[in-house]
């Protein structure tokens, strides 16, 4: 009985009712999209290249009418998977000074890495869309099953706000690429993934059968 009410207390938490190619539905009827954009090291730059940068930047800041959310997910690297393929090209090595190197570079990186907190950064640009509360009422959510025509409208409907919601994401994929950045679209395994991560950040990978 303790488990159930738990897992409903985690459900209520949890406001995402749904995702469908890349947009994630809210309960309360909201759509969003989530951008992952890249970053630029000012450090590395001219002078009047930060400059450029920074104009363009507060550029797209004036030029949008509605909020967006720029978060950071910061994360230890994991190292694992290059650890894996080093130890795969030591066992295919022949040349046995060659192989005694690469064993000693192996050693080094788990020294490093256990040594060393190495964080990974990953930037994202959530873009959302409220539809606007009509007659005193919210609109419909478009993935309730309904049966006939009200569940034509529900899709109508959801079509209307998604072409709100990419018009939304256009301006803001316009207004970043002036600034230099590569900008791509989560599709939904992404977003699954990034959530899931987000909501479980002990565990590296979304279960495979995730709903």
């Amino acid at each position: 009985m303790e488990n159930k009410t738990n897992i409903k207390k985690t459900q209520d938490f949890v406001t995402i009712k749904e995702i469908r190619d890349g947009i994630i539905l809210q309960k309360d009827g909201s759509l969003a999209t989530i951008l992952m954009v890249s970053s630029i090291n000012l450090a590395l730059k001219s002078s009047d290249e930060q400059q450029a940068i920074i104009l363009q930047f507060q550029n797209f800041l004036n030029s949008i009418e509605f909020s967006v959310q720029i978060f950071i997910q910061s994360q230890k690297l994991d190292i694992r998977p290059y650890i894996t393929v080093m130890e795969n090209r030591f066992k295919e090595q022949t040349n046995e000074l060659i192989k005694i190197q690469t064993r000693e570079y192996i050693n080094f990186i788990k020294s490093f890495t256990n040594k060393t907190n190495i964080m990974t950064k990953s930037f994202f640009v959530v873009v959302s869309y409220n539809p606007p509360i009509l007659g005193g009422k919210k609109s419909l959510n478009p993935f309730l099953k309904k049966n006939g025509s009200e569940k034509q409208d529900n899709i109508l409907e959801f079509e209307e706000n998604r072409t709100q919601l990419e018009q939304r994401v256009s301006i803001v994929e316009s207004g970043l690429t002036r600034t230099g950045v590569r900008i791509i679209r989560l599709g939904t395994e992404e977003v699954v993934e990034l959530l899931y991560k987000l909501f479980n950040p002990g565990e590296s990978e979304k279960p495979v059968n995730l709903s």
